[in-house]
């Protein structure tokens, strides 16, 4: 057999290790999650991988035995709410961003953008003292309203994939409306919007997506220790507290998997959008 025979064969055969490799490691954790919240031991149980005894009782509790300690509609509803109003200002703030930076010419024009880019390659922690006290002065600290208004504030600065996208639609179509007498918000709402379906769910999956799962910055805001402000993230982390924890972290999986389930059915419906969305964004960045 010769050497390039060889080198097609062995090649894949290694590639696909590594990639099966990989594929265990990432998801041995997250069966071991599920198959824990199934559990009828409310603690951790590291003697075997798969429960002993197999039960519901995990996730009916997180519904009908809320406590001071698990009170999971009450931090389910405040993220939702949370993340439904960061979504909307989020979502309009970079699709207008985006829009200016792309469709329309003015003065200062690359000089913001390339301010914006600039920003965007600090992590956002660096800011989080500052944010803190600034909410504190307004008195806006143990607030969802505050925790909205971090997450939508600097929203615009990420509008580099949406203004590579509007960078696809021909300029003739703008320019024909405009002809027409069309005002800057009209072509906006009536022409470019209705032709940007795929990056408006990528926008929207992303803006969801931020405060949905972030624990950092809610932590911060919402450091009242009342329970019934928190958000998902901060009170499944706080099941697993030193005192807590062997008799919530069977709970604390259920919770987790509960909070998986509505970005999951998202991704699936939304898929084939979110997928034009990210590669029509890419072609003019």
């Amino acid at each position: 057999m010769s050497r390039r025979v060889m080198k097609r064969i062995v090649n894949p055969i290694i590639r696909h290790a590594v990639l099966l490799f990989l594929s265990v490691v990432w998801l041995v954790p997250i069966v071991w999650l599920v198959c824990t919240s199934f559990s009828d031991y409310p603690g951790i149980n590291i003697r075997t991988f798969l429960p002993e005894g197999w039960t519901f009782k995990n996730y009916t509790l997180l519904f009908s035995d809320p406590d001071s300690v698990a009170n999971f509609p009450k931090w389910f509803m405040n993220t939702f709410i949370i993340a439904i109003f960061t979504c909307l200002i989020s979502s309009s703030f970079v699709l207008m961003v985006s829009y200016a930076t792309s469709c329309m010419r003015f003065k200062m024009r690359k000089p913001l953008m390339n301010i914006a880019i600039i920003l965007n390659l600090f992590p956002g922690f660096l800011t989080m003292i500052a944010i803190y006290f600034i909410l504190k002065e307004l008195n806006l600290t143990n607030s969802h309203l505050g925790l909205i208004l971090v997450y939508a504030g600097s929203s615009g600065l990420g509008y580099l994939v949406a203004k590579g996208f509007f960078d696809t639609i021909p300029s003739s179509l703008r320019e024909s409306a405009r002809i027409e007498g069309a005002s800057e918000d009209q072509i906006f709402l009536k022409i470019v919007i209705p032709m940007s379906k795929p990056i408006i769910v990528y926008t929207v999956i992303n803006s969801f997506l931020a405060p949905w799962m972030d624990f950092v910055m809610a932590k911060l805001v919402l450091n009242s220790g009342l329970s019934k402000d928190w958000t998902v993230a901060i009170g499944l982390y706080n099941m697993l507290g030193k005192t807590l924890i062997n008799s919530y972290f069977a709970r604390f999986c259920a919770g987790g998997v509960l909070v998986s389930i509505p970005i999951s059915v998202l991704f699936i419906i939304m898929q084939k959008f979110y997928v034009e969305g990210i590669t029509g964004g890419a072609v003019k960045g």
